[in-house]
């Protein structure tokens, strides 16, 4: 027993030392929404200041950095030291994005070109990192491993292509008559977010009867087919990053008649796996916090992070690789270390409803959030052995 006491109190502490990486994400979109008033202070000016410090040559930025913390002389030349690697970085947990979101607010309101240049330069990375067929890796220039996959995993890719939209249309923060990009930027942006459609809709799942579905975490580059990455990230439908992928879609104006099936098919896979009569709980053992699915009759809707590809059924994963079916077979590390669990696409149910109305009514699907989830419709099993 006291052994036992003694591995959960080493993971609970490992699992602390994740709330400076969360905190810097939550001061990084705080700093981020401010009020225009504070991008003219000098406080403004030296966060802005260290976001240039900290992009790398790529022009880029590494992930999970916290912006606004002051840095001392010994961590300023340590940052500046690392301004040469060309292995850290990325768009995932919002990097590199934010920061040039940062930028170009910033630069709106000094008009200082040292600003506006360091965001260039961060625009000039995303495009360089767009592969032929149109995807993004997660990592780049350099990469290694499950790096180099098409990276949908945290809506990396897909918060890339919702920043080239936003400068292709002149969205916030990118908006007004600001000098921000040149005019050749425009052609350039064009075709790369539609290339990044073009990718979307080839790696779209097509399952063993022929359906269009959703989308995995990741896809191989080169076939296009769900790719694995870390040992508890297997090869499968992924609703998370299915629901920013089709959220984006159904924001593209005049839509194709592939992207109104890729939509339909989505979300019609989405809706016949989604789980009612169960709920995700925090619990209290021994003094700990832990997690537990939970029946509970009239609960949901909730969606699992992974569904196998052979039965299209919810699976969990521990760091061993074997998938397992329910959350108490896995160990307390990854148990409350991963989001097994959410509910982001009934987000889309409303979206979808309106984009149907508008550009696809004929063929809308007879979805409700109020209707009973696969596992009671008998399309799914959550207990296959």
């Amino acid at each position: 027993m006291k052994k036992y006491l003694k591995c959960i109190i080493a993971v609970a502490f490992v699992l602390s030392c994740f709330n400076p990486i969360m905190e810097a994400k939550r001061k990084n979109a705080e700093i981020l929404n401010t009020d225009p008033e504070f991008f003219m202070t000098e406080e403004a000016r030296r966060i802005g200041d260290q976001v240039i410090l900290y992009q790398r040559v790529t022009g880029g930025w590494p992930k999970n950095i916290d912006m606004a913390r002051p840095l001392d002389e010994k961590d300023a030349a340590r940052v500046l030291d690392e301004k040469k690697r060309r292995n850290d970085s990325t768009t995932d947990n919002n990097s590199t994005t934010i920061q040039m979101a940062y930028l170009a607010r910033l630069y709106k309101a000094t008009g200082d070109v040292k600003y506006r240049d360091a965001f260039r330069r961060g625009v000039d990375f995303l495009l360089s990192g767009q592969y032929e067929n149109g995807g993004w890796p997660q990592f780049w220039p350099e990469n290694r491993g499950y790096q180099i996959h098409i990276t949908y995993n945290d809506n990396a890719m897909v918060n890339t292509m919702n920043v080239i939209r936003d400068l292709m249309y002149g969205n916030a923060p990118y908006d007004g008559d600001s000098d921000l990009l040149t005019p050749d930027y425009r052609k350039r942006l064009f075709e790369s977010f539609y290339r990044g459609v073009e990718c979307i809709l080839a790696t779209q799942i097509v399952d063993r009867n022929g359906n269009l579905t959703v989308w995995c975490q990741q896809h191989y580059r080169d076939t296009y087919v769900p790719a694995p990455a870390r040992a508890y990230e297997l090869p499968s439908y992924c609703s998370a990053e299915s629901t920013g992928i089709l959220a984006l879609l159904m924001e593209i104006p005049e839509p194709d008649y592939r992207i109104k099936r890729a939509v339909h098919s989505g979300m019609r896979w989405l809706d016949d796996h989604k789980i009612t009569g169960y709920r995700c709980k925090r619990v209290n053992k021994n003094g700990f916090s832990d997690t537990r699915f939970v029946s509970e009759p009239g609960a949901g809707p909730v969606w699992a992070r992974f569904y196998d590809l052979v039965y299209a059924e919810p699976y969990v994963c521990d760091r061993d690789g074997i998938p397992r079916r329910h959350l108490d077979q896995i160990g307390y590390e990854r148990r409350n270390g991963y989001s097994w669990y959410n509910n982001g696409p009934a987000r889309l149910y409303d979206i979808y409803k309106k984009w149907c109305d508008k550009w696809d009514p004929c063929n809308a699907e007879g979805i409700s959030l109020s209707s009973p989830g696969g596992n009671e419709r008998g399309i799914m099993l959550l207990d296959r052995e």
